[in-house]
């Protein structure tokens, strides 16, 4: 069956149907990573988005649903050069055509995926329609994919209820904004135990529950949209309670205490970005998945200080919060599969609420 890719600027990509057929409109990005696909799938970040996949062929080596980052997929479309239906894998349990339709994905193959590429980096990221409809009126379709926004991002893909994983460690509070599964499990493996709250919990829930430590995680959309969520993460930081963030956790501490966060042309989605440690001069590999970033020149001196930058554009990529047990970064740590140089940061979180147990005792 014949599909179509719409873009906002009046471009057409035709290719094949995979996956779901139903017709969506969403906001259309790029990752550039070479394995992990059914991570990408599965990560809630990319709620309201359908992604490209730069790599040729995808799907090679199958779906194994013990990696999956949540239960559920929020990603709106996929958008391929090519699906492959003869995996060879061990681990492999099913087809990738076949989790698109059992999510109800829409999907699209046979697009010439490195014009696509190219015309989103030069043009900037867009929205876009996927459809079967081959009478589409270009016209009547246009002004459509144009008013689409991502809404309410961060309320969809978060739990409803808090949930806790036993340790015998440290004990951390998990605000979930779309958390990745393998937080919490980099946390617990190293004997934390994690209690994964709502998006939504209010702060004086979190202090009542004496963490020795906050996650905040990850999550899709425009930070800014998250403006109750600012509010009580301001009262977090005014208390002493060790805290770590990732992504939009890390965007969202910044905009509770005075900086400015903005869109980026087109983000930073794959396994394979550079962060440069601002302390020691190392560079890292990252595996990476945001459109907006927090604005150059607007966090506060007095404040905070920038730890990690991007080596390819000097955006930020972490923050160290002066006189605070607080750090935070732009980048994914609990990447698997994918570069892990820096799960190292997990570590330095639990020394940090260590440290400050010792003291208060």
């Amino acid at each position: 069956m014949k599909a179509f890719l719409i873009l906002a600027d009046g471009t057409v990509y035709e290719g094949e149907s995979i996956g779901s057929t139903r017709e969506v409109i969403s906001e259309i990005v790029f990752n550039t990573s070479m394995t992990g696909y059914l991570e990408i799938l599965t990560d809630p970040s990319y709620c309201g988005q359908s992604v490209v996949m730069t790599y040729p062929l995808i799907g090679n080596y199958g779906v194994c649903y013990e990696d999956m980052e949540d239960p559920e997929s929020y990603v709106d479309g996929y958008i391929v050069r090519e699906i492959s239906n003869s995996p060879s894998n061990f681990r492999s349990e099913d087809k990738l055509e076949k989790f698109l339709v059992d999510h109800d994905i829409a999907g699209i193959q046979g697009v010439d995926t490195r014009a696509l590429t190219k015309r989103l980096r030069n043009y900037g990221t867009m929205n876009g329609m996927i459809t079967t409809n081959e009478n589409f009126v270009l016209e009547e379709v246009l002004p459509k994919i144009k008013a689409y926004k991502v809404t309410d991002a961060v309320k969809r893909v978060s739990c409803k209820e808090k949930t806790v994983l036993p340790g015998d460690g440290m004990k951390v509070a998990l605000m979930d904004f779309g958390a990745k599964k393998n937080i919490a499990k980099s946390l617990n493996e190293r004997g934390c135990e994690v209690t994964i709250y709502p998006a939504y919990t209010s702060a004086e829930e979190i202090i009542a529950s004496n963490p020795d430590g906050i996650m905040l995680s990850n999550g899709p959309g425009d930070p800014k949209d998250c403006g109750p969520i600012i509010e009580e993460l301001k009262k977090l930081y005014a208390t002493d309670i060790p805290i770590f963030a990732i992504c939009l956790g890390h965007q969202l501490m910044a905009l509770a205490n005075g900086a400015d966060t903005r869109k980026m042309k087109w983000g930073h989605r794959g396994a394979n970005h550079p962060v440069k440690d601002l302390t020691t001069g190392r560079v890292y590999m990252s595996s990476q998945n945001h459109g907006y970033v927090v604005a150059d020149k607007t966090v506060p001196e007095d404040v905070a200080e920038i730890s990690f930058i991007n080596a390819n554009d000097a955006s930020t990529e972490g923050l160290h919060y002066l006189g605070k047990n607080i750090f935070t970064v732009q980048f994914h740590p609990e990447a698997c599969p994918g570069p892990q140089d820096t799960a190292f940061l997990f570590d330095k979180f639990i020394d940090m609420m260590e440290v400050n147990k010792d003291a208060e005792e």
